[in-house]
């Protein structure tokens, strides 16, 4: 069993920790807010750490969920940094959903220090994180990946290695993309089942094992024909995520009408206090004339 050091307890980290510690691996956690970090260590039976660099020190491998580019930065870097502690020839793994640029930014600094890196972010929401079944888009080198192979088990339903380190970030935007069309088209879906008057779950009972069936639409009508939107991935994380993804594509030179579109109705959705609802929050602009 493997040293492990895990760095952010947020609504991901903190269940995916979980698991490492579950499947036997001895692990060490650092959070922000040191209360959680030792609510987690006593419900896993792990250990606590005051600094990344402290939970770094002799790990085989250290996992990073944060929240974006400058926090990631924060726990990584500088002398209380994760990679201050990390020995030679241990391995970072970034959970964390942030830029390419970044990724690469970590890769350049965790090889100077005889560290391997890894990007990659997940997909599956906390109920993925929760249940151990999330979708593990990965970046970095064929020897990296198979070492960490084994450990991305604890939580993953699948993972696959996309490319050199960047390419689990840039799949990520991918997934992001994807998903914002999607769940706009769900909240017109629904709109229009109201307006017309249908039996909405009747429909969409119907409808979710067709061409038009998805995860969202499955996982996410009932809610919405309910105006249950106090849950789930939050409008504020998926502007974070489609900003990344529109900056990406500027430099790319990738036309994203459709994703720009849907960022411009999420921050309708922020604007009216929204920021902390599920993103299928969407619906409620339209039912306001949106």
């Amino acid at each position: 069993m493997a040293k492990i050091a895990f760095i952010g307890l947020g609504v991901m980290g903190y269940p995916m920790a979980g698991h490492v510690a579950r499947a036997g691996h001895h692990v060490c956690v650092y959070n922000r807010t040191s209360a959680k970090a030792e609510r987690w260590a006593q419900e896993y039976a792990g250990t606590t750490a005051e600094t990344p660099a402290a939970a770094a020190h002799d790990a085989d491998f250290v996992f990073t969920c944060v929240g974006n580019d400058a926090d990631l930065l924060s726990v990584t870097t500088g002398d209380s940094g994760a990679l201050a502690g990390m020995k030679s020839g241990s391995l970072l793994i970034d959970h964390t959903t942030a830029s390419a640029d970044a990724a690469r930014t970590l890769d350049a600094l965790a090889k100077a220090k005889g560290v391997g890196f890894l990007d990659a972010p997940v997909s599956g929401g906390q109920a993925g994180a929760e249940g151990g079944v999330l979708s593990i888009m990965v970046g970095g080198a064929d020897a990296d990946y198979s070492r960490a192979s084994p450990v991305l088990e604890a939580y993953a339903r699948s993972q696959r290695l996309l490319g050199p380190v960047g390419s689990g970030q840039l799949a990520k935007m991918v997934n992001q993309i994807a998903i914002a069309g999607l769940v706009q088209g769900l909240a017109e879906a629904v709109h229009f089942v109201q307006q017309a008057g249908l039996d909405g779950e009747a429909v969409f009972d119907v409808i979710q094992h067709g061409a038009a069936g998805s995860w969202q639409m499955i996982n996410r009508h009932q809610s919405m024909l309910k105006g249950e939107y106090d849950f789930g991935f939050a409008v504020d994380w998926m502007r974070k995520d489609l900003q990344i993804a529109l900056n990406e594509a500027r430099n790319n030179g990738a036309r994203l009408p459709v994703t720009a579109l849907v960022d411009q109705f999420y921050a309708d959705i922020q604007a009216a206090d929204g920021g902390r609802l599920d993103t299928s929050s969407l619906l409620k602009r339209l039912e306001k004339g949106g």
